[in-house]
């Protein structure tokens, strides 16, 4: 497959890592209540994106474990209506859980599966993204949701009723911008990311007041003449120099510093750009309240393979010597596993967790600055095909990885695929994907996938899942001694923590791209994940495993059933919160009264007698008020399955239908 085949592009990460790393001794497994298994009473929600804040992934409930997990089972699962791949990672706060789509917001009763309420937030027609139309999922703060839609919305809702109380616009879509992830909020300051890299857009971070919406800094990943780092790019380069910063970054509360990933420079290929092109595939430590840069750390300078830095920042603490030192680890796409002090941003150590490495020479053990390989200068130099390990894939994707403080070990998906790059001189033109290589995949003998347990310090390999298809969603680990992860092909599997041996799987209704989270309500623990295949690695590697996984989202719930016959629990139909149906049309506008005659000739037949549809068509009274040249929009050109009406209706026609259905 070559790039000129491509219609969806791909993806990011970076990094660097030691061939000779420092001697150093790893963290020992501490007692007390990190490795306790804690009491059952309390529940225990999710309330942030990454389970806490500082991105572990790790959950001290124990109910499902080793022992019993042969009795887990599904116990509801519900469709979302949507065939765009589903990343989310649901929140749960009390017994209710919210997760998104590319353009809706859910709740949902925890416990049961039912709907609670549902918020469309549809985004412009002329929205672009590199990489897929998904939505990664939400913040909670002080009684608020806050997500971010692909045309570069925040947006926030009351979750006890999905009404949006304020939306902000971050960016217009030029230069093809985007928003995917969750917004993270540190210190009172929404902080927000955004995407745009592969079409040279500019990236930055920004902080914002959550109540008000308020825009308070932002931060250029790509300095300007004259600002610090300015000097490792030439010429104009900087101006589409890319940089986005499309994953949630991690918050260390006690030294109140935010840690976020920076990605690849643009174009992809080092040979139309010279310098080590900061701050991009880079690591930031930020002060959430002012935007102020702390430290960075570069892990791939002058990037060649899109090798991003964005990849989660997990925060944890490990034993080097005899010092217990604040770390952050990344385990980076350019397939090296990064050890960082997080109070300054010194580099301790990083190893290569995946089978092959052939972008770099080695690794600085002192500084963690990489040598680039022979063979990729040869290719820079000559324009030559070369064959470059690993692809823009990564050595892992954006598929967060976890780390036990019981075990010791980081539980990353790691991905083994390579390819054959052609440097090409290709003309940058605004809103086109900018990459500069041509590019076809290596047939790999080696697993495309393996779930591995890392030493973060050592590098070394404690055990390894491998899987023909690389899992691409994430993992979670329990107080149980259990590591989820959900395959591409649908399958969600339960490890053993200390052994790698699978002891449990279950196949979902389609291939899941989505981190598993777990929770407890009423008592009863639960694992959840989003299925719905899509993505990067679905939509252009060209996997065999994959021609017959079928789109089409849904939640899953499981918990034990205790040899009992599994079935749902038994739940009270919930009502959404929507306009009366029954309006008085003496109380009506003169348009929305002439609009209702309108509506009840032409549309009732599809969105229901005086606006009540059910079943899959779109609910109108939850359309949104002020959105009129979006209505006339849809009716004109159609919408998903509504065909388009052209010039049936007159503006004035379509503007009275609107009046009526926003009435």
């Amino acid at each position: 497959m070559t790039l000129r085949n491509i219609l969806v592009p791909v993806l990011l990460f970076l990094a660097a890592c030691a061939d000779d790393a420092p001697t150093i001794t790893p963290a020992s497994v501490e007692s007390g209540k990190d490795n306790a298994v804690p009491g059952q009473s309390e529940d225990r929600g999710v309330p942030f994106y990454g389970l806490t804040q500082d991105l572990n992934r790790s959950s001290d409930l124990a109910q499902i474990n080793t022992a019993n997990i042969n009795n887990l089972t599904p116990v509801w699962t519900l469709a979302l209506g949507e065939k765009i791949g589903l990343q989310t990672q649901p929140l749960v706060i009390g017994n209710v859980m919210y997760v998104t789509t590319h353009n809706s917001t859910h709740a949902i009763d925890a416990a049961s599966g039912r709907q609670i309420w549902k918020t469309v937030t549809e985004y412009a027609d002329n929205a672009l993204n590199c990489c897929g139309y998904g939505n990664r999922g939400l913040a909670y703060h002080d009684g608020k949701l806050y997500r971010t839609n692909i045309d570069n919305r925040i947006i926030v809702f009351n979750p006890d009723n999905g009404a949006i109380l304020w939306e902000k616009e971050v960016h217009d879509i030029s230069p093809s911008y985007s928003m995917t992830s969750a917004p993270l909020v540190a210190n009172g300051v929404l902080i927000t990311g955004i995407g745009g890299s592969e079409f040279a857009a500019p990236g930055f971070i920004d902080g914002w007041d959550p109540d008000t919406g308020e825009h308070l800094w932002r931060l250029h990943t790509i300095p300007k003449p004259g600002e610090p780092g300015s000097e490792t790019w030439e010429g104009d380069d900087w101006k589409r120099g890319g940089g986005g910063t499309w994953l949630t970054g991690s918050y260390d509360a006690e030294l109140d510093l935010v840690y976020w990933g920076v990605g690849n420079p643009a174009p992809w290929s080092a040979h139309r750009r010279a310098g080590d092109n900061l701050y991009t595939n880079s690591m930031l430590a930020i002060k959430p309240r002012t935007g102020e840069m702390v430290w960075y750390f570069q892990f791939t300078p002058n990037d060649t393979g899109d090798y991003d830095g964005n990849n989660e920042p997990l925060l944890t603490e490990l034993k080097i010597g005899d010092e217990l030192r604040k770390v952050l680890i990344q385990a980076n796409r350019n397939g090296f596993f990064y050890v960082l002090d997080r109070t300054n941003g010194e580099f301790i150590t990083a190893n290569a967790f995946v089978e092959k490495t052939t972008w770099t020479a080695g690794i600085d053990a002192v500084t963690g600055r990489p040598e680039r390989s022979g063979s990729v200068e040869h290719m820079l130099t000559t324009g030559e095909p070369t064959e470059v390990w690993p692809t823009a894939f990564g050595g892992k994707n954006l598929a967060p990885m976890s780390y036990s403080k019981r075990t010791g070990l980081a539980y990353v998906n790691a991905i083994n695929t390579g390819w054959i790059v052609t440097p090409v001189d290709q003309e940058f033109k605004e809103g086109a994907l900018f990459f500069s290589i041509d590019f076809e995949f290596v047939d790999a003998t080696v697993p495309k996938g393996e779930l591995k347990a890392v030493d973060p310090l050592s590098g070394r390999i404690k055990w390894s899942f491998p899987t023909e298809t690389a899992m691409n969603g994430g993992t979670l680990v329990t107080a149980g001694d259990l590591v989820f992860s959900g395959a591409q092909t649908g399958e969600l599997y339960a490890l053993h923590a200390g052994t790698g041996e699978k002891l449990w799987e279950y196949r979902t209704g389609s291939g899941i791209v989505a981190p598993p989270v777990t929770y407890q309500v009423d008592g009863k623990q639960y694992v959840a994940v989003a299925s719905g295949i899509g993505g990067l690695y679905a939509a252009v590697s060209g996997d065999p495993n994959l021609k017959n996984i079928n789109p089409g989202n849904s939640i899953w719930a499981f918990a034990l059933n205790d040899g009992a016959i599994a079935r749902t629990p038994v739940a009270k139909t919930i009502l959404p919160p929507l306009k009366p149906a029954e309006i008085d049309t003496n109380l009506m506008p003169a348009t929305a009264a002439a609009g209702k005659s309108l509506y009840h000739q032409y549309c009732a037949h599809c969105h229901g007698v005086d606006r009540m549809a059910s079943g899959a068509n779109y609910d109108l009274r939850q359309f949104p008020e002020n959105a009129e040249q979006r209505f006339v929009s849809a009716i004109v050109d159609g919408k998903g399955t509504m065909p388009g009406w052209g010039d049936t209706f007159s503006r004035e026609e379509m503007l009275t239908i609107y009046s009526y259905v926003t009435h």
